[in-house]
């Protein structure tokens, strides 16, 4: 009874699966007649349209060439000649109009066909294709073992996505060990070089900037500053003072201190104008550790 009743239960997925796969197939053949009723259905309107419009097309000739051969039966006689070739010219015209009207209706409705046919070629191919891969997927086995493979795979492809963002975390945490210890060993260079920085480089005759604009007092004159914040206006300035960041962005660098006779700046300083003055900031503090009034004009 235990064996009967186990066979049945397996039984019973193989059975649904056959019924809806029947189904499939009923209702792919009737797709594809309905196909090609619609194209019957609709060559048949082309064509029925086509002769339509070529009636009508010899009927205006007709009716014209009429029209024509009145017109020449009340003038003189030396015009009928020309009535008579205008009448004919006239229906040989609507002819080969109407004719050529019936050939692209023709042509059109037979392309329909074929697109029809193809159409439910391909539902039959699909079918056909369908129903030779029925032998693995009707049994429930196969199909067991086709779904323990693709959790396999998708675990798989879970755990190495894990393991991969887990590295990227370790990765990330590193990298913000590594930048944190760049950011102290930066701070403490800063420093180091602001102990450095000399303050004597005035009695260098090489940096007499103040000789120097004498005679070129053109390069000395910059033009208007503009402040980054419109309701700051100058404050004088004292070395250690903390300057906020938007004063020494890079638009206020002065990146040829040679040309005015500075000297060069290292590490994390730069020559920063303000105002008329110049400023040796510490990019990385905001600190003024130079300065100069009245440098520019």
């Amino acid at each position: 009874m235990a064996l009967a009743a186990t066979m049945a239960i397996t039984a019973l997925p193989g059975q649904a699966m056959a019924q809806n796969e029947n189904r499939r197939d009923a209702s792919n053949a009737q797709r594809a007649e309905r196909v090609q009723r619609q194209a019957e259905s609709r060559a048949n309107r082309i064509e029925n349209r086509g002769e339509r419009q070529a009636q009508r097309i010899e009927r205006n000739g007709d009716f014209r060439a009429r029209q024509i051969q009145q017109r020449t039966n009340a003038a003189p006689p030396r015009a009928e000649n020309w009535g008579d070739r205008r009448a004919a010219q006239v229906n040989r015209d609507s002819e080969r109009r109407a004719a050529q009207v019936n050939q692209d209706a023709q042509r059109r409705a037979a392309q329909v066909n074929r697109d029809a046919d193809r159409r439910a070629a391909q539902i039959n191919r699909n079918n056909d294709r369908r129903n030779d891969n029925r032998v693995v997927t009707r049994n429930p086995q196969t199909q067991q073992n086709w779904r323990d493979a693709n959790r396999d795979r998708n675990n798989n492809w879970r755990d190495n996505n894990r393991d991969r963002n887990n590295n990227w975390r370790d990765n990330r945490d590193q990298n913000s060990n590594w930048r944190d210890r760049n950011d102290n060993n930066r701070y403490r260079d800063a420093r180091r070089d602001d102990r450095k920085w000399d303050r004597r480089w005035r009695d260098n005759d090489r940096y007499d900037w103040n000789r120097y604009r004498t005679t070129n007092r053109n390069h000395y004159r910059v033009g208007r500053y503009y402040s980054p914040y419109n309701n700051w206006s100058y404050r004088r300035l004292s070395i250690g003072f903390f300057m906020d960041s938007m004063f020494y962005s890079n638009r206020y660098w002065i990146n040829d201190p040679w040309s005015y006779r500075l000297p060069s700046a290292y590490g994390p300083y730069r020559w920063v104008r303000y105002y008329d003055d110049v400023l040796l900031v510490d990019i990385y503090s905001g600190e003024v550790v130079d300065v100069i009034y009245d440098f520019f004009w």
